[in-house]
This record gives structure tokens, sequence and C-alpha cells, in this order.
């Protein structure tokens, strides 16, 4: 699955902008708590003094206290009280006071009052909010408004929530839109990539990876990659930042209480691995069953009219059921498993609160640890706990796109059996159109047997080779050997002299206007389906082709003409108009070999004939190729080869064939009268 973020190299800045904003995410979801802990300790316990140094005090009451500090914790003192008038001193701190010297002027200031025996083996925490006391009563004497002060500090405490809390809002809108667009844009290149890899695929791999597996990679399984991508790029950095921070400030708060942490943690990951460890080989099955669910629904809606002939409506609903229950069990038994893991981190993450709030209360009672203090813990282990959840949300969806990265990694890294030669010979600039083949013999990818023997023979220009025998008899292969569809396993095509392996696959078959078996209509317009061929084609040229294709007569009869709507796979229009429409879209190209691999089978008598000597005026200097069932399709043709198992058993005209070929005698007297 790393491979495949190579593709996220043009979204390398916006993703290190992505961690800078998360960054400063983190850091102000981590300064919530310690606000909070603020308004509690500061503002409501100590009524809105921070310092156990009094702002502004008494001269008298100040010269008391300098009489109990040593001479450096003094002359700290003298640097600190400037500003001063006949009665009182104000404070000028600027950020310069040392946890020391606030200690030490807490105690000063309580032995100023006669008050030490309260400091006898007293805790800093306790000292301090004594020192608090007497500066909140020298407030009073001064007639400083204790409410004011108060709610000055509690409003400006809140001020500083709401703004992080809007910054962290801010970072949060700005990475997910920063994460959803690279994932996007990650997916979008996977998916072009797929595509593009798929279209340079030979025959012999699509035979390895099914149809119905393909799009599931090409659209599940890259779904599955683009959530992750913004999943990693919105939780995987956030939350072990989150966890690592929140731990830091919570031993900041009370590192007495960290072994809670850490205990809670060591539960949660025990839990975590437990469940992924059931829950991963399950993943896997699941695509193969999409898969599997994708193969049975294409085939159910491809051949729906031979389901309903048969009345097996049934059948069809029973193995759609079989697979789609057992993908269900599966996602259940998945999603059963997974599910558990919410309910436990919530019993752990209040489980951990309870703790916190039994240990903690002793500590408050004490004195050693603030209320404030303890509310800031629970919500910095609130965090780290929330930061293992995000991580196991990830964990729940990693399996899954681990086994979808490598299903498109094994799409991505399948070479083509058919590549170009890394220097190709160019073809001249007027091409004759001549085909040889010499002693070729094939072989399918896995077969066992060779499905042509060394077949030799020569398609000139000018001329129709026509080729016919048995099902399987290797017809259909042959023709697909010229476009290099397929490679020869040995022996030799050229074309004009030259082997095609030594051509550019784009210029061999620039030569070459095929027909396929299959013909097939893409959605769109039969203009748009025509110019398939040629898309500089005008009205001109596509009159004149489909006049030749027999395909004018019921084209004309629609009323939008060419523009009439072709549906996906041209199902909305008979047999032979399709097949005439794959005729006419060969016919638009203007090539040197034209190939028709059983392209008149599901045209009349009467058409058939027409097309061919419509055929014969318009591409008579051209190399013709057919593969047929019907005798009367190819009888005419300058050179008929004959095929049994593979091999050639009869070659020569109608006449030569009827007086020298048995295999071609019978099927000429199955289709023909004696007298024909």
């Amino acid at each position: 699955m790393l491979k495949l973020f190579k593709y996220l190299k043009p979204y390398l800045f916006p993703v290190i902008i992505a961690v800078g904003l998360l960054y400063l995410q983190v850091n102000t979801d981590l300064s919530l708590p310690d606000y909070m802990s603020k308004i509690v300790n500061t503002g409501i316990q100590q009524g809105g003094i921070e310092y156990p140094i009094p702002s502004v005090i008494r001269n008298s009451e100040l010269k008391n206290i300098e009489k109990n500090l040593d001479d450096i914790n003094l002359r700290h003192l003298q640097q600190i009280y400037k500003n001063s008038d006949s009665e009182k001193t104000f404070i000028d701190i600027n950020g310069k006071l040392s946890e020391d010297f606030i200690i030490q002027f807490s105690k000063a200031f309580i032995l100023s009052k006669n008050m030490g025996q309260l400091i006898e083996g007293q805790d800093n925490n306790v000292i301090i909010q004594i020192g608090i006391s007497l500066v909140r009563a020298e407030y009073e004497v001064l007639g400083i408004d204790m409410q004011l002060l108060q709610s000055t500090f509690i409003l400006k405490t809140g001020g500083m929530m709401l703004l992080m809390t809007l910054i962290s809002v801010l970072c949060a809108v700005s990475v997910g839109f920063i994460g959803s667009k690279t994932a996007a844009g990650g997916a979008r290149k996977i998916r072009s990539e797929i595509f593009e890899k798929v279209e340079s695929f030979s025959s012999a791999e699509f035979d390895t990876f099914s149809t119905a597996s393909l799009i599931t990679r090409s659209t599940n399984d890259v779904t599955q990659i683009q959530t992750v991508i913004f999943m990693i790029i919105r939780m995987v950095i956030y939350a072990p930042l989150l966890g690592v921070g929140g731990f830091i400030r919570a031993m900041g708060k009370a590192p007495s209480m960290g072994w809670l942490i850490g205990l809670a943690v060591v539960i949660l990951l025990t839990i975590i691995i437990s469940v992924m460890s059931i829950a991963m080989p399950k993943f896997k099955k699941v695509q193969e069953l999409v898969d599997k669910l994708n193969l049975v629904a294409r085939e159910n809606l491809s051949g729906l009219l031979v389901v309903r002939a048969f009345n097996r409506q049934k059948f069809e609903e029973n193995r759609f059921d079989s697979v789609n229950k057992d993908l269900t069990a599966t996602n259940l038994f998945i999603s059963r498993t997974m599910v558990t893991l919410m309910p436990v981190i919530m019993l752990i993450m209040n489980g951990l609160s309870i703790a916190i709030i039994w240990v903690g209360s002793k500590q408050v009672s004490l004195g050693y640890m603030q209320v404030g203090d303890m509310m800031a813990f629970i919500q910095y282990a609130m965090q780290i706990v929330m930061s293992f959840m995000m991580l196991s949300m990830v964990f729940i969806f990693l399996p899954r796109a681990s086994v979808s990265g490598k299903r498109i990694i094994e799409v991505l890294e399948t070479e083509s059996s058919i590549k170009d030669k890394k220097t190709t010979t160019p073809l001249p600039d007027k091409i004759k159109g001549e085909i040889e083949f010499t002693d070729v013999t094939f072989k399918y990818p896995g077969g066992e047997v060779d499905a042509l023997s060394t077949i030799s023979f020569i398609a000139k220009p000018g001329t129709t080779t026509a080729f016919i025998g048995s099902t399987g008899s290797g017809k259909s292969t042959i023709v697909n050997l010229i476009p290099r569809f397929y490679d020869v396993t040995s022996g030799q095509i050229t074309l004009d002299g030259i082997d095609i392996r030594d051509l550019d696959q784009k210029t061999l078959r620039s030569t070459i206007g095929f027909v396929p078996q299959k013909n097939v209509l893409f959605s769109g317009t039969i203009e748009s389906n025509l110019k398939y061929g040629n898309k500089n084609a005008t009205k001109n040229d596509l009159e004149r082709i489909v006049k030749v294709s027999q395909a004018h007569e019921f084209i004309k009869q629609k009323d939008e003409g060419f523009n009439f709507p072709i549906s996906q796979d041209g199902t909305n229009v008979s047999g032979g108009q399709r097949q005439r429409l794959a005729i006419s879209r060969a016919l638009m190209k203007d090539a040197s070999i034209y190939v028709f691999d059983d392209s008149f089978s599901a045209l009349d008598f009467k058409t058939d004939a027409t097309l061919r000597r419509e055929l014969k005026d318009s591409i008579g200097g051209k190399t013709v190729i057919i593969v047929a069932q019907r005798v009367a399709t190819i009888m005419n043709a300058e050179q008929i080869i004959v095929l049994d198992d593979g091999k050639i058993v009869g070659q020569g005209t109608h006449k030569e064939l009827l007086q020298t070929c048995k295999e071609y005698i019978e099927i000429a007297n199955s289709q023909l009268g004696l007298q024909e």
C-alpha cells in the first residue's frame, strides 16, 4: 500500500501545511484544560488573584516582608516593586517571577503576620494558598474591588478559551479541506493510472483479471484508499501529537497520578490488538466477496433475456442471494467485532475518570493539588484516550485498505505481455497491406495444447482471404494475432515484409479496420459511434459509409437520424443493425487492411450479398480478411482457408476446395444445394 503514496507527491506542500495546522490545533486543544484549570483555581477559588505576591501593597507591609528575606530575594523584591508613593508600592513583574522567589515571598509574607506556625512542614502549594489569602486581605484593606478583579480574570481567561477554540475549529476545517482534496486527488490519479494500465493490457492480461474484479479494483478498492489517506492526514498525525502532548501536560499537573493513564493505555492497546487480530483476516475475504457479487450481478444483468427465456429467475436469485449472504455475514462479523471497541473505550474512559477523582480528591483534601488541576488532569487523560480511539478508527480501515492497496498494486505492476520494442521499425509512407503468416504456432497463456499449429498463408492487397471451419477451429484466433491482441508462440507474421513485432502497436493498428466477433457499441449517438473510427469524418463521409454497410435505411427511419441515441452496449438496436454499425465504424477508418470476424452472421442473405458487393466496390484495392460461418458469404473470395483443430486442412478458391477438401465439401453440402 505504501507504493501508492507516490501519487500524493503533487500534494506534498498542502500536506506540510496540514501538518503545521494540526500542530497548531493540538496546541490550542491542549491549552483549553489549562485555561479551565485557571478559571477554577484562580478565578473561582482564589478570587482572581494569580500570585501570592500583591500587585499593590502598603509600604509598611512591604518593609515587614523585607525583614524576612535573604539578600538575594531582597534585591529581587526591590527590582519588582519600583513605582511607589507615600502610602503604597506598585509591582512591575514583567513575567520575571521564579517559582523559588514566589515561595520565599509567601513565607516572608506569612512570617510578617506572625503566622509561621502555619507553614511548618507544609507543601509549597499550601504555602502559596496561605500567601494568596494574605494578598486578598491586603487588597481589601486597600479598598480594591474584589468582585471586579475576579470577574475580570474569569472573562479574560474565558475569552482566551473562546479564541483557542475558534483557532482549533479553523484548523480542523482547513485540515479537513486539505485532507479531502488530497485524498480525492490521489484517488483520481490512482483511478486514472489503473484505467491507463488496463487500456494497455493485452487479451492475456484480461484473461488473468476478470472484468468484475477490475471494476471493483477501480471503484471500491480506490475508495478504500481514499478514505484511509484522509484519515491518515486528519488523524494519524493529530492523534499521536495529542496523546504525547496530553501526557506531558498531565504530568505537569499531577505527576503522582501518571500511573493511572499508563494503566488505561496498556489495557486499551491490549484490547485494540486483540480485536484487530480477529478482524484482519476477514478484510481480504470481503474484497473477494465483493468481486464475486459484482461478477454474479454482471452476469445476471448481461444475460437477463437468457434467464427469462429459460425461466431461471429463481435460480439466479438464489445464486445472488448465496453470495450476498456470504458478504453480509462477513461484514456483520467484522462490524460486531469492531463495534466492541467503542463501548470498551468508553468504559475505560469513565473508569479512568472515576479513578482520577478517587485518587485526586485525596490529594486535594491534603492540599497537594487544587480542584482545577484535578479537572484539567481528567481532561488531559480523556484527550489521551481519545487519541488512541482515533488511532483505533484508523486501524479499523487500514487492514481493509491494505488489502485494497495490494489488489490495486497487482493491476499496476502487471506488465503487458504485448510490448513494443525499444527501437521499432517505421512503416513506409505507402503501405501495400500484405499480410503473411509463416509457420505460426500459438498457445493461449496457461493453455496445454496449441490453438494454432504451423499456419502459413499470404493475404494480398486487392484480394479477399476468408477463413471457415467448425467452432473452435482457430478462425478468430488467427485474426486476433494480426493486430497483436496476442503474440505468436512461434513463427512469424509480417506486414509488407516487416515482422509485426518490430512495429509500434499504435502504428500497426492504425493500418487495420477491425470488426470484432462481438459487436460492441458505446453509449452516445450513431454519429459518435461511427466517428470512433475517424473523429474528423464529415457528414458526407457518414452518408457514404452507411450506404456501403447497408445501414442507411434503418438510420433514415429514425427521427433523430445520426443523432439517434445508442444505449450502453447498443441494446436499443437489433443484432443486425448493431453489426452494420460496427462494420460502418471500421469502414470509416481509411485502413490498408480490413478484418471482419464473423461480421455478417446477423444479416439476411440479401443484405449480406448487397453489402459484400458494395464492399468490393468501396475497398476493392485493400487487403480483406473475413471469418465466416456461411459458405455463401465467402464463396467469391480469392482465397479460402479451411481450418480444423487449429490446422489448415484446405486452401484455395471455392471451386478448388469443392474438389480437394472434404471438410469444406461437408460444410458446403450442409448449407448449399448440390446445384449451388
